[in-house]
């Protein structure tokens, strides 16, 4: 028997554990690289963000979906470079050599050339951020329930969302959902008129990527929830807990939360003439990376598109699933048909019965929408036990409007310790 190819896989999201999964075992021995032990569901963050899940139930432990394949490790680890010519990835603690590399390390947030924004709003794109904004929610709504100044527990209440996509709309939906619905049966110190939550969008319409009536109606049910919106006006700073925008308008604000954009976690050691817009690498029809034989690129991290695409395939979940597939097949049997994206739709959700869904058979809206929504998500959710999880937390929290997840879980001062992810 010839000897296995060693494929290090970094980044163990969509794209990288579905490859994972699919390779050959009999060819190839397979490593996943990752600087969490667990796989995450990001279309789920904001409900961890929100007290709606818990963070287990939508994490999967690397080594034990890793019991299930043959020929397959996981290292954590964070990838500082790679050296092309050696064929090593080095990360802080060792350095793994290997055949063939697969990055599918995703994106991080774009705070669009204002770097000091990282130290001063709360983001969406991992599990630990999705926490820290829990914690800092439930902190003001503790806090605004035991303070008499009533122009101190507004600007303790002042939320505002920058970024007007899925993740924007979402987030800002549950935060609606918590002033109708949570403040009277949980916070009764609280009027809902003390809380303000503000939706900022640079464009013309929230959703951008879907369709026209789904932008619509998103605003229609975000209106219903009481949140207040912005179209066509960018942040232009936040100093002091002062959001001002492109506008004019100046909005106090202590809990700012940005989900405006994302750009790709470039790693050193690749050319930069395979690098493009967003650091995106360039990829070919077999997700081969611009001017390698042996790197290939997976998900949001690449860029590759069509007629009906020339700014890119989007960066979502399906195209890294597809992606993952596609590059499955050009290793395990040598195909050398282009990958071709199918759209198979989009969706949204602005709480509870309030969805829009944007599907290959048509469009559809509100309660249909909203538990085609719940299907979609519940169906993709790695483990049995998880699936069960959320949709007993589902039904619960729609019969009774309540859960018993708010719980305000800070991590301890002692013992000092600088982690290495920091590093």
């Amino acid at each position: 028997m010839a000897a296995q190819e060693h494929i290090v896989i970094i980044g163990g999201g969509f794209a990288g554990i579905n490859l994972a999964k699919r390779l050959d075992k009999n060819k190839y021995r397979t490593t996943i690289i990752d600087k969490n032990n667990f796989h995450s569901f990001p279309p789920l963050f904001y409900q961890i963000a929100s007290s709606g899940l818990e963070p287990g139930s939508i994490s999967f432990p690397f080594r034990r979906e890793m019991r299930r394949m043959k020929a397959a490790n996981f290292h954590l680890g964070k990838v500082l470079s790679i050296d092309t010519a050696q064929q090593v990835v080095t990360t802080q603690f060792e350095n793994i050599p290997y055949d063939k590399l697969v990055i599918a390390s995703g994106t991080t947030n774009n705070f669009f050339n204002n770097p000091e924004l990282i130290e001063k709003v709360h983001t969406l794109k991992s599990t630990a951020e999705a926490i820290r904004l829990r914690n800092e929610i439930l902190d003001r709504l503790e806090r605004a329930c035991v303070t008499t100044d009533e122009k101190r527990r507004r600007q303790l209440l002042s939320f505002v969302v920058v970024g007007g996509g899925p993740t924007g709309v979402e987030i800002a939906g549950a935060l609606g959902e918590m002033k109708r619905y949570i403040l009277k049966k949980e916070y009764p110190e609280i009027s809902p008129d003390d809380v303000r939550v503000i939706l900022v969008e640079g464009t013309d319409r929230f959703l951008r990527t879907m369709s026209e009536r789904a932008s619509r109606d998103a605003k229609v049910y975000l209106g219903h929830l009481m949140i207040e919106t912005r179209l066509n006006c960018f942040m232009s700073s936040y100093e002091d807990n002062v959001v001002k925008l492109s506008s004019g308008e100046e909005i106090y604000c202590e809990t700012l939360i940005w989900t405006a954009g994302v750009t790709g976690n470039v790693i050193k050691g690749i050319n930069k003439e395979s690098i493009t817009r967003g650091n995106r690498y360039i990829i070919d029809s077999q997700c081969k990376i611009k001017g390698y034989d042996n790197l290939y690129a997976l998900g949001d991290i690449a860029f590759l598109g069509d007629d009906s695409h020339p700014q890119g395939y989007p960066q979502v979940a399906q195209v890294a699933i597809q992606q993952a597939c596609h590059l499955a097949n050009v290793l395990n049997k040598g195909i050398t048909a282009p990958f071709t994206y199918v759209d198979k739709g989009s969706m949204a959700t602005v709480g509870r019965n309030r969805a829009v869904c944007d599907l290959k058979f048509g469009y559809m809206y509100g309660r249909p929408a909203w538990i085609t929504w719940m299907f979609i998500h519940l169906i993709s959710i790695l483990g049995m036990r998880n699936k069960v999880n959320v949709l007993i937390n589902w039904i619960w929290a729609y019969i009774f409007y309540t859960n018993s997840l708010r719980l305000l879980l800070r991590p301890v001062k002692y013992p000092t310790r600088k982690h290495w992810v920091d590093e």
